[in-house]
């Protein structure tokens, strides 16, 4: 097993890391905040040597996804990242890569939709591009941001899979944050990551047509075709971190959870906050709620099988939205509860809205959660936006 040597690196750098030591060739992005610190340094890395690769200057995160879908299509290796609105601005172009399968890799730092303007994270900005077709992945802190860039390539380039990644980082909480990570040699993850070779490349001495005008009569196929590959490129993931946890000894599930093994209450987070959640099932459990913790980590394709097996033995599921689906709750707890609905009758799922803006969720909050929860009628339909405040 590879240890590697351990650095201290903040989320922005970390990520640049794994793009360097894959050995990208094509990167084009739009500097936003709190993204910017990553593409700063992949620029860096090419302008002194450290990344032979070349860095498109584009004028709008429209243009970097555009290039990046040019550059793949090409035969080269790609990655772009955004955040926020520049992300909603790529929005356009993103349907094109997964259509197309084009294993583009992005990442974006988290940050909430304007407006009210707003610089801090929530996942409003993930939440809006999740019916694209891309894979996405939620990191919770700045090991599994190194970790999972490099998977998403493993993964995204696969044969069998060929569509775009998107590893999805809490804006500041991760990206700006410096932590103690272990980094592995350039070798070790070059032996990982084989060459990048797209079946269907655009070669003017061997032509083909990408993206061409689907009439009613076959437009259905195409997107049938593309839906059926896109949930069978769950086992390709499913191997890449089960292959990355054996030479690496870190290892991810699409569901992973804390605390579960006699829980008859749990929680439910996405990315950062999963460690604050911890501390506070820990918490919990002295006072003697047998809580525990589930974390998704594979948002698209929906890890409908892994969850249901989280929750068998669980009474009730308090789940935590950090975005809003306008007139209808939380996003997460909504699709969860789809995904539940005829499992068990006497599991009750709750939903609560909170972090939005990049409010802080504390322990003493989730505590709340979970005694408000319970207080909740069996049939109660309704979900609450956390306004608590310290």
């Amino acid at each position: 097993m590879k240890k590697g040597k351990i650095v201290g690196l903040e989320g922005s750098f970390a990520i640049a890391e794994a793009v360097r030591m894959v050995n990208t060739d094509v990167i084009s992005s739009y500097p936003i905040t709190p993204q910017t610190h990553i593409v700063e340094r992949l620029a860096e890395m090419i302008a002194d040597g450290e990344l032979d690769a070349e860095f498109i200057c584009v004028e709008s995160e429209h243009s970097a996804m555009s290039a990046c879908v040019g550059a793949s299509a090409a035969g080269a290796r790609v990655f772009t990242c955004s955040a926020s609105q520049g992300l909603e601005l790529m929005h356009e172009v993103l349907y094109i890569p997964s259509s197309m399968r084009l294993p583009v890799v992005a990442v974006t730092a988290n940050r909430a939709l304007s407006a009210p303007l707003s610089v801090w994270c929530d996942h409003s900005d993930a939440m809006a591009i999740r019916d694209i077709g891309w894979i996405q992945i939620f990191a919770e802190n700045n090991q599994q941001a190194f970790d999972l860039t490099v998977c998403a390539y493993r993964i995204a380039e696969d044969k069998e899979v060929l569509f775009p990644a998107m590893v999805h980082i809490d804006g500041f909480y991760l990206s700006h944050v410096i932590e103690d990570m272990v980094l592995p040699d350039d070798e070790e993850v070059a032996d990982f990551i084989p060459e990048y070779e797209h079946p269907f490349v655009l070669d003017p001495e061997s032509p083909v047509s990408m993206g061409c005008y689907g009439p009613p009569f076959i437009y259905t196929e195409a997107k049938k075709a593309q839906e059926v590959a896109f949930g069978k490129s769950k086992y390709q993931i499913l191997e890449t971190w089960k292959e990355f946890g054996e030479t690496f000894g870190r290892y991810y599930s699409p569901v992973e959870t804390y605390k579960m093994e006699d829980a008859s209450i749990a929680l439910l987070t996405m990315g950062s906050i999963g460690e604050t959640a911890m501390l506070a099932v820990d918490e919990m459990r002295e006072g003697g709620k047998d809580v525990g913790l589930i974390r998704l980590r594979l948002w698209r394709p929906f890890p409908f099988t892994e969850l249901r097996e989280a929750v068998k033995d669980v009474e009730l599921l308090v789940v935590l939205d950090r975005a809003i689906s306008s007139g209808m709750g939380g996003p997460v707890c909504s699709e969860v509860k789809s995904a539940l609905y005829d499992m068990r009758e006497d599991l009750r799922i709750v939903g609560f809205i909170g972090g939005l803006g990049g409010r802080d969720i504390t322990i003493e909050v989730f505590k709340y959660m979970v005694n408000r929860a319970l207080e909740y009628p069996e049939k109660e339909e309704e979900f609450e936006i956390i306004d608590v405040r310290e």
